[in-house]
């Protein structure tokens, strides 16, 4: 039996670490075929832990998922292609294995990816693919027919999601579990892929569709409480929105009762109306942080950005989450196409009125492919079809600049903790590592909440 060796490349610990869900689903799909083990670098003691875990592993393939592009922050920018590089260059010095890029991240640069770190395949799209694609290599066939595969030689691709099943495979005893329950408790959970909704810069339907493929409600219970027998003191719900279907979520909320999960879990939640009760039935089912993708609290904004809601929506489903005792946060979206000084004072005199949460502040939106934003910033001028975007390139309004965005939010803020630019690194980093040591789980924003 030939072994496969799947390896985590994120390494971003701030906030907190992401346990990498999307290798147990290849995991699911290579079993029994292959012999396959994860390695998540997150929990190596050191960079050179890698190429010992590697010649002991002895792979006749090597899977690198790539999960972030870079931080998608524009005060302090970094882009991870360097890191990836010398992930790469490890891997080599330890194994002739043929390497194959994988991952959300990959996904949306899959061609430029390949070329930058001299890879020999890729996998554009959900991983559930990867049989197929070392099938060909069992039988030294050319793989560049396969869709989603990325050879040295391709040159254009479209990306198609994966209508086969989908089989999450959690092994409790992996050592990289062990890292996760004992730094803030959390594990993740996917209840379906697809996105419906059509945000100007968002790669969620490129990378995954627009159509929701649902998973059986049960089965999603039942993972839930695989996660909780492990040991998982919080779970996170990765879905692009938890309640794009309000009749599946609430049937997965139903399941989670049923099954007696005990551990808190929360998710991303569109700030759109909710049936009644709704935020009430998924307390009592353990949700207890709803994390809002409401970008702006100008109606004209969040046109130009193509969100499904208004601000008087946001206003409603704040108050419905409030009214059923649960954490809200929102997340902002600044400087987008039409951002200027008076859509900005709408926004934050909005925030104003979104008592009890907190709220993060992102100021620039990063330009992907595949998305309106940027056909826009191409139309505009700021980007060419040429530009290799895998260094971070963020869209600039015309009318405001990032500098007087992020000083009118510092002033606005006034020094509450609630009130994040960012992921909120500075202020998470000194509160969230003695919040864990203390024995404190999951993503732990509520202690900002005045």
């Amino acid at each position: 039996m030939k072994k496969v060796l799947l390896i985590s490349a994120n390494r971003m610990k701030k906030p907190y670490a992401v346990y990498p869900l999307g290798l147990d689903y290849v995991a699911g799909c290579l079993h029994p075929d292959y012999e396959t083990r994860i390695l998540d670098l997150n929990a190596l003691s050191s960079p050179d832990a890698l190429e010992d875990e590697i010649r002991q592993s002895r792979p006749d393939y090597i899977g690198l998922s790539i999960r972030n592009i870079d931080n998608t922050d524009t005060i302090n920018r970094h882009g991870f292609l360097a890191d990836y590089a010398d992930i790469m260059k490890r891997i080599r010095q330890a194994s002739a294995a043929p390497v194959i890029l994988g991952g959300s991240g990959y996904t949306v640069f899959p061609l430029e990816f390949l070329q930058a770190l001299s890879a020999d395949y890729g996998i554009a799209g959900e991983g559930e693919r990867l049989p197929e694609l070392l099938a060909a290599l069992d039988r030294h066939e050319d793989p560049s027919d396969i869709p989603g595969v990325v050879t040295p030689g391709t040159s254009e691709l479209r990306c198609i999601p994966w209508k086969g099943r989908m089989i999450r495979r959690f092994d409790p005893d992996a050592p990289h579990i062990g890292h996760y329950l004992t730094y803030g408790g959390m594990l993740n959970l996917q209840t379906k892929r697809g996105c419906p909704f059509r945000c100007s810069y968002c790669t969620y339907p490129y990378i995954e569709g627009a159509a929701m493929r649902f998973f059986d409600a049960a089965e999603i219970a039942s993972q839930a409480r695989a996660l909780q027998d492990a040991g998982a003191k919080y779970i996170f719900v990765t879905d692009s929105a938890f309640n794009a279907s309000y009749d599946h979520s609430a049937k997965v909320a139903r399941a989670f009762i049923e099954a007696g999960l005990s551990i808190p879990w929360g998710g991303f939640f569109a700030p759109t109306e909710p049936p009644a009760d709704y935020y009430r039935l998924l307390a009592d089912a353990g949700l207890t942080h709803v994390e809002f993708g409401t970008e702006s609290m100008c109606d004209k904004m969040l046109k130009n950005l193509r969100k499904p809601f208004t601000s008087d929506e946001v206003l409603r489903a704040h108050g419905k989450v409030l009214d059923a005792g649960l954490f809200a946060a929102h997340y902002f979206l600044l400087g987008g196409p039409g951002e200027n000084s008076e859509t900005l004072s709408e926004t934050l005199l909005g925030a104003d009125r979104l008592d009890k949460a907190v709220f993060f502040f992102f100021c620039g939106i990063r330009i992907y492919p595949h998305t309106s934003l940027y056909e826009t910033a191409l139309a505009e001028g700021q980007i060419a079809a040429s530009d290799n975007l895998l260094e971070p390139v963020f869209y600039r309004s015309p009318f405001i600049s990032d500098h007087e965005i992020v000083s009118r939010v510092e002033a606005h803020a006034d020094g509450r903790l609630n009130w994040l630019i960012g992921a909120g690194e500075s202020k998470a980093t000194r509160i969230l590592p003695r919040l864990y040591e203390r024995g404190h789980s999951g993503p732990l924003w509520e202690h900002l909440i005045p």
